[in-house]
């Protein structure tokens, strides 16, 4: 049972089948984003209703991460990612078929189950097979597709959209999604350093319990809530604010805004090369500070202004998701992955609620109550890491006194 290295045959199959899965995973989750106003308009619909068709597939996903990270360890986790994925394209096909937009939110709603089998998995199993020098790389090219695959999905279904109709845009990222499931099958190896567990409820909620406890991680599970949800608010309702008056832009052109979160997979490296330079708080701070900046040039009326502050916000949120990502991993000392579990679903609870939340202020408002609630969300996010800093240096103290009592024991002794 040998791990996989990286320059190695099997690496390179590996790597091709989880950018795929990727690619699949976030192309169907995003596909609906730039839609918003399309079914705002065909379904009469409210906005804040419309976003419900991600909102609702976001909300449900996060609940179904804990589940399915569980029952991987006991189906194995090549089976339970397989089939995920192709239940996930086959949905995205049927849901191009809904008469209505409650059949609409029904698929969203299966899909939010069957979604969640992938992200769920793919970093244990990552971590189980790779080799630790390798998997660094291996981790950069699934979060790569992750990222192409978000942008594939919104740019490609408002353009198809626009061109020809929703339909046809949707069930073409499902049939993309399916070629996609057939690369990551016949390419990923069944997991070798897999070894099935029984399920213990009792372990599984003493150890959730303990994360709860811990004031460093809600902090942090806070702050994966709120960036998540200015992130989403931003960009749903900009699209509502850019096809109409003064801008009248096309859905396909709106739809191409999608393209500045690219940008996101250079900050993401940006910030996490200088977190050991500046460390955590500060990155984490300065990340903030980027989105909030970018919000305040989102209120001047250009074009240009509204094009730049989703750049800065998108720079700002990736950076922030890094710091906080790897943080969240070096505060919890045990049970790791379920920690990363809990700040997922804060994460994915933060989309749905300010995804849907922001329809509201945007229907009451226009954009400049959106801003003020994308506005809120950062203040909070800027308390938490204020809240996180003084519990790390109460941490880095307990332990000089520990450490100092067990130096003076040593010295008598």
């Amino acid at each position: 049972m040998s791990l996989i290295r990286h320059g190695t045959p099997l690496f390179r199959k590996t790597s091709f089948a989880f950018f795929a899965a990727g690619f699949n995973t976030f192309a169907i989750l995003y596909s609906t984003q730039p839609l918003l106003p399309v079914f705002s308009e065909e379904f009469k619909v409210s906005p804040a209703i419309s976003s419900l068709s991600l909102s609702i597939t976001t909300i449900i996903l996060a609940i179904s991460l804990i589940i399915f990270g569980s029952l991987s360890e006991v189906w194995g986790r090549k089976p339970v990612m397989s089939i995920s994925m192709v239940a996930s394209s086959v949905l995205c096909i049927l849901a191009a078929f809904s008469p209505d937009f409650t059949t609409l939110l029904v698929f969203r709603t299966l899909l939010g189950i069957t979604l969640a089998g992938l992200p769920a998995i793919a970093m244990a199993y990552l971590g189980e097979e790779m080799d630790a020098r390798s998997l660094g790389v291996a981790m950069g090219l699934y979060i790569s597709g992750n990222a192409i695959g978000g942008v594939f999905g919104r740019v490609f279904s408002g353009i198809v959209a626009d061109w020809l109709n929703w339909q046809f845009a949707m069930a073409a990222i499902g049939v993309l999604g399916l070629i996609s499931a057939i690369i990551f099958t016949l390419n990923l190896r069944s997991s070798e350093q897999f070894g099935s567990e029984a399920m213990h409820a009792g372990t599984l909620v003493s150890s959730m319990v303990s994360h709860l406890k811990d004031p460093g991680l809600r902090y942090l599970f806070g702050i994966g809530f709120i960036i998540m949800a200015g992130n989403v608010a931003i960009f749903n309702y900009m699209g509502y604010a850019l096809t109409e008056p003064p801008y009248n832009l096309s859905q396909a052109l709106v739809s191409w805004l999608f393209i500045v979160m690219i940008i996101g997979m250079y900050s993401s490296i940006w910030a996490g090369r200088r977190v050991e330079k500046f460390g955590r708080q500060k990155m984490l701070l300065i990340s903030l500070l980027i989105s909030f900046t970018g919000l305040l040039i989102s209120l001047e009326g250009s074009l240009f202004s509204k094009v730049l502050a989703l750049t800065l916000y998108a720079f700002g949120f990736f950076a922030s998701q890094t710091v906080a990502t790897s943080w969240v991993s070096a505060r919890a000392l045990q049970h790791k992955s379920q920690a990363s579990s809990l700040y997922l679903f804060l994460y994915y609870v933060g989309s749905s609620i300010g995804g849907t939340l922001g329809g509201f202020f945007w229907s009451g408002f226009g954009w400049i109550g959106v801003a003020g609630m994308i506005a809120v969300f950062l203040m909070i996010g800027f308390w938490c890491a204020r809240g996180l800093a003084k519990v790390e240096r109460y941490r880095v103290a307990e332990v000089e006194a520990a450490s100092a009592k067990e130096n003076k024991h040593f010295g008598k002794s």
